[in-house]
Order: structure tokens, then C-alpha cells, then sequence
């Protein structure tokens, strides 16, 4: 079987945010394209993340004292800048899909920016690994143990299930 690369299954076009992009447009955009990560670019390089996450804990409590008004004031002020994670954990694109899965185990992320020679190409997310698998485009190796009774040979062996 043909090994499948990040390139085959990642989500195109990327939806993307400037640094500068006020914090609630970033919340407007994950909702209006139901997403839950926006790489952040600037002069076309990617320079971090911002994940709903990240967006949830700028965010004010409901129990707040401020008015409305004071608090659409100081959000406004907040960038995507000021809540994005750097330091990001990438994928090249034409990586097979294995090695991002692993990559995001490791690291307990959840997407990763996919590179083409260094420039954004892509996002690759659990949701586009998983579909991969339902679609039978991506083969899981599936185990089963097998316990004897015979107690002179009680042992556990595992077999794979092609």
C-alpha cells in the first residue's frame, strides 16, 4: 500500500489572520468557518497559532463587572498577536500522514500547519486524519491478544489483523 502523505488529506485553503487582527474578528472568523485554529501570517511566513483555546482565555468571565461597552473597548485592543502561540510544532507536506500523527502525539496538539518549502500550505487536523481512516484512505494495524488456558502455558500474544 502507497504511503499516504500530509499533502493528501490536509484542508485547503488555509484561513489565515494578521497579527493585528483584532481579537474579536479572530473569534468572528473561527465561528463564521467553523474552525478551531488560525495560524497566524505576516509578509507571507507564518509567525504563530491561535487556537480556540487561546481565544477562551483572553476572554473576560461572564461574572465580569464591566459594562458591555468597556469590555468591547479592551477587546478591541487585543490582537492575535498578543494571544498566539509560538514556537510552532510543523509538518511538511509531503511527510506521511504517520509521522504527523506521531509529531502531534508527541507534542498534544490537536493541528499542524503544514509547510511547502517553508511557506503555509495547509492545515492538517485530527478531523482530516480521522476521515482518512473512515475513507479507508489511511490503513489501521489492529491487534488482537490471545490468552491460552492451559495453565503450563499461560501466556498473551499479539496478532495483527490484516
Amino acid at each position: 500500500m502507497e504511503t499516504l502523505t500530509v499533502r493528501a488529506i490536509m484542508s485547503t485553503p488555509v484561513i489565515t489572520a494578521a497579527p493585528s487582527l483584532p481579537l474579536p474578528q479572530v473569534k468572528n472568523l473561527m465561528r463564521e468557518k467553523n474552525i478551531r485554529r488560525v495560524p497566524v501570517v505576516e509578509n507571507d511566513k507564518l509567525v504563530g497559532i491561535v487556537t480556540i483555546g487561546d481565544v477562551r482565555n483572553a476572554c473576560p468571565s461572564d461574572a465580569t463587572t464591566l459594562s458591555i461597552y468597556e469590555l468591547t473597548y479592551l477587546l478591541d485592543k487585543v490582537t492575535a498577536a498578543d494571544v498566539m502561540r509560538t514556537g510552532l510544532v510543523t509538518i511538511e507536506a509531503d511527510a506521511p500522514v504517520v509521522e504527523a500523527a506521531r509529531l502531534m502525539l508527541r507534542h498534544k496538539v490537536s493541528g499542524l500547519p503544514v509547510l511547502d518549502n517553508g511557506t503555509l500550505a495547509g492545515m492538517l487536523t485530527e478531523s482530516d486524519i480521522f476521515r482518512a481512516v473512515v475513507a479507508g484512505q489511511l490503513r489501521l494495524q489492529t491487534y488482537v491478544t490471545v490468552v491460552t488456558d492451559d495453565p503450563g502455558r499461560q501466556r498473551s500474544t499479539s496478532h495483527p489483523i490484516v
